[in-house]
């Protein structure tokens, strides 16, 4: 039926019911390694100290059953999850600072079809003590096609009821309708995938008419139809929003000119990594997973992505992303291996002649605002340019380093 809600898993891989063909794979193949050879010859990592502004894109749905896509999970262990989560999360994150003195923080992409207030407000809860903020997620599509109407109705109900009930999203400026952050169910933003987990050719057009400010959701796992062959970009869109798939093309932004054309275009790193010991070939796209851990040899493939506004090249924006509510994932989100990368994070930055800037989704695109504008210093004063927070502030708690406020 249109509208449909169920979920499918959209981690490090094809979704559920999606094997790749060799079509499929030349395809992938052939929209990733040119523009990325050709990026490869023309990357000019900058001489000198850099700023990192890393965001966690965490696709965060307490009901996820990774087995089977569409079930979900009894409502007790989804309370026993957001539990744990809450209980454990600043545990891991507290000890490791950035440049600033905050912690590595998540933004919560929440699917708009499995809102449960209860949860919300434990979130929403967790979120104003100072580990992140939430933004909007969604699958539709799913058994088939939705429709424009439905989709238009789920988002802005869903973007009301984060902003009204939970003191969730922000406002450009302090003023005006709540703005969000959106990631796509199963990566096919604006009917991108063949057909496939959305349906709505016009999706970006109602994304902009409902408040989205940017879009986080590529790239896409591996070997997926909705990749698109533009990469490592943060850019406005070419093509007219009502269209299918308008992100296939666009207008990288720079120093100097104000972006015009929301929803914002924000990609997490896409590379072709060489393993030549093990003659193996593999992509990185970003996604923390049990098989694929958080480690420095990423980071440098990260920084050689070299996402960042023209003319501003020492200030590079990394986007990753992770499934957080799945169980096969805890050690690689909540795990030794997230503690170990952020301790080496933090202590060898300066080595690196990096400059650390964990932040959320909202704040790594005022910082991407400001770099448009001009500004210079330090990017982490820019964490609030031009989107605010909305009714319930962030408590000061991550700034001042208030560990007594952490559950131990």
């Amino acid at each position: 039926m249109p509208g449909d809600s169920g979920q499918s898993f959209d981690a490090d891989a094809t979704p559920n019911g999606m094997r790749s063909s060799l079509r499929q794979k030349l395809t992938y193949g052939a929209r990733l390694l040119l523009p990325f050879a050709w990026q490869k010859l023309t990357w000019r990592v900058p001489r000198g100290p850099v700023h990192l502004m890393i965001a966690l894109a965490d696709h965060f749905e307490p009901s996820i059953v990774p087995a089977n896509g569409s079930q979900y999970a009894p409502y007790s262990e989804q309370e026993r999850r957001m539990d744990v989560w809450c209980r454990e999360y600043p545990r891991v994150a507290d000890a490791s600072r950035d440049s600033d003195g905050r912690p590595f923080i998540h933004t919560y992409f929440y699917p708009a079809e499995q809102y449960d207030r209860r949860f919300l407000q434990q979130l929403a809860e967790h979120c104003h003590e100072g580990w992140g903020e939430i933004e909007i997620h969604l699958h539709h599509g799913i058994s088939a096609p939705d429709t424009a109407e439905n989709t238009r109705r789920a988002l802005s109900n869903f973007r009301d009821k984060l902003a009204s009930e939970h003191g969730c999203l922000s406002y450009f400026d302090g003023e005006g309708s709540p703005k969000y952050a959106f990631v796509h169910g199963n990566f096919a933003l604006a009917n991108s995938a063949d057909g496939r987990f959305c349906g709505v050719d016009d999706e970006m057009q109602i994304l902009a008419d409902t408040g989205c400010y940017a879009d986080l959701t590529l790239p896409a796992a591996s070997f997926h139809p909705a990749q698109i062959s533009k990469i490592n970009s943060i850019y406005e869109c070419a093509i007219p929003l009502n269209q299918e798939a308008p992100h296939r093309r666009g207008r990288d932004l720079e120093r100097g000119r104000s972006p015009e054309i929301f929803p914002l275009m924000v990609q997490g790193p896409l590379a072709v990594r060489f393993d030549l010991s093990r003659r193996r070939v593999s992509v990185e796209n970003g996604a923390i997973t049990r098989q694929n851990p958080l480690s420095l040899a990423r980071l440098r493939l990260w920084k050689q992505a070299a996402i960042s506004v023209r003319g501003k090249p020492d200030w590079l924006f990394i986007k990753l992303h992770c499934h957080a509510m799945d169980p096969a994932q805890r050690e690689a989100v909540l795990g030794e291996s997230m503690r170990a990368f952020l301790r080496e994070l933090v202590q060898g930055a300066q080595e690196r002649r990096e400059l650390l800037h964990f932040v959320t989704a909202r704040e790594m695109v005022n910082i991407i605002c400001a770099a448009c504008d001009g500004r210079e210093g330090n990017p982490g004063e820019y964490r609030d340019y031009r989107l605010k927070r909305g009714l319930v502030r962030q408590s000061e708690f991550a700034l001042s380093g208030a560990t007594a406020m952490v559950k131990r």
